[in-house]
């Protein structure tokens, strides 16, 4: 390993990437956390940076509270973790999680078969947000994620759903497999998204109250977790590539979901 590739990846190891790390970057994330109303103890925004949206940030947080700081791009720079700040971080205290009968006595309340988004150890924070982004948009009712080897909410989670971590519930579980055997008690149906499902997604009726497990993005869905499933479902795949990534997967099916939910 040369010195150059260790050190990035001890660099990488170093940031803070604590739960919910307590840090909202962007301007995009840090106006959704405002809008969703979550608190935020202190704001930093460059110095002489103008613009509609950043008067509305400033003008938000100070209603909310938020103490307000103005520093230079150095400081901004060294607290960021994304590297993509737009001159403005946000400071939040860690959110909280939801429950499984949270969740879906919310669903229940909407008159509607709850959805859910099942994450099996998806470590790209990236492919994460991706997913809680569509999560969000495609009317999903809550993203779940294991507690150990997966990607935390941490900041470059929230950049990556574009803001729509701060609207969606989000459950974190000790085990996966213990999970989908449990809300299979509330009469809810697990899909396993594979490569060799017996079903392809449009042969799936996602109106009934549906799971849907996605699996990493190295090694697929577990075999715990394959032996939980009700069906394994397949997205058809008519070029020369066999696969989409695991957010890209994601958003196949969830707006099959939504298709076939809109004809109800």
């Amino acid at each position: 390993m040369d010195k150059e590739y260790r050190n990035r990846r001890e660099s990488r190891n170093n940031e803070p990437q604590a739960e919910a790390d307590g840090i909202v970057e962007g301007r995009n994330p840090v106006m959704e956390a405002l809008k969703a109303g979550r608190k935020i103890d202190k704001l930093f925004i460059l110095e002489g940076a103008r613009g509609e949206s950043i008067q509305e940030i400033v003008r938000r947080a100070k209603q909310a509270g938020a103490v307000i700081v103005e520093t230079d791009r150095k400081r901004l720079d060294a607290m960021s973790i994304t590297r993509a700040h737009q001159g403005v971080i946000a400071f939040i205290p860690v959110r909280e999680y939801s429950t499984i009968e949270e969740v879906l006595e919310e669903a229940n309340e909407k008159g509607k078969a709850p959805l859910l988004v099942v994450c099996d150890h998806i470590e790209d924070p990236n492919n994460l947000g991706a997913i809680i982004r569509t999560a969000e948009a495609s009317g999903a009712d809550a993203v779940v994620i294991p507690k150990r080897r997966s990607a935390g909410l941490t900041a470059t989670v929230s950049k990556a759903s574009a803001g729509a971590l701060e609207h969606m519930k989000v459950i974190k579980v000790s085990n996966i497999a213990n999970f989908l055997r449990e809300i299979k008690k509330y009469g809810i149906w697990v899909f396993g998204m594979t490569m060799e499902g017996s079903k392809l997604i449009y042969e799936a009726d996602f109106k009934l109250p549906s799971a849907v497990v996605v699996g990493s993005e190295g090694k697929g869905i577990s075999n715990t977790v394959l032996d939980e499933c009700d069906f394994l479902i397949s997205i058809p795949m008519k070029g020369a590539v066999s696969s989409l990534n695991a957010s890209a997967a994601a958003a196949v099916v969830l707006y099959e979901a939504v298709r076939q939910r809109m004809e109800v």
